[in-house]
């Protein structure tokens, strides 16, 4: 049987995803006034854009609703860490043929990771190998 796979949110849908995963279940009024203070160009984002995004974010299962208050309460369906997972999985399946050994690799020849980030890194390689130093 195959896989019900949730589609894949777009940049602006998961701008709207952090915000409620930082803040919590929220209207769009509170996620419209969060991405004008967070976003450099948000003066272009409308409040009736970013409630539509987010009607449009629930109809695709990324959001749900809560109606029974006046202003609609929206919390993100997926944990943080399921959506990154499942953006992980896509870009490793499309990117690297499903290698998430090319697929780390490219990512630390990217960009510098900061020794804290490395530090994570080694430790969870230890975990992963069975490792106790």
């Amino acid at each position: 049987m195959a896989r019900k796979t949730r589609p894949r949110p777009t940049d602006a849908e998961l701008a709207i995803l952090r915000i409620l995963w930082d803040r919590g279940p929220s209207t769009v009024r509170e996620v419209h006034e969060t991405l004008a203070r967070t976003h450099r160009d948000s003066d272009q984002v409308g409040y009736t854009t970013v409630l539509k995004t987010m009607q449009i974010m629930t109809e695709k299962g990324l959001v749900l609703r809560d109606e029974s208050q006046r202003a609609h309460v929206y919390s993100a369906r997926q944990r943080e860490e399921d959506t990154q997972r499942r953006l992980v999985e896509d870009l490793a399946d499309r990117a690297f043929d499903g290698s998430a050994s090319q697929l780390v690799m490219r990512a630390l020849s990217s960009r510098a990771a900061t020794p804290e980030e490395i530090a994570t890194i080694r430790r969870i390689l230890d975990e992963m190998s069975g490792d106790d130093r």
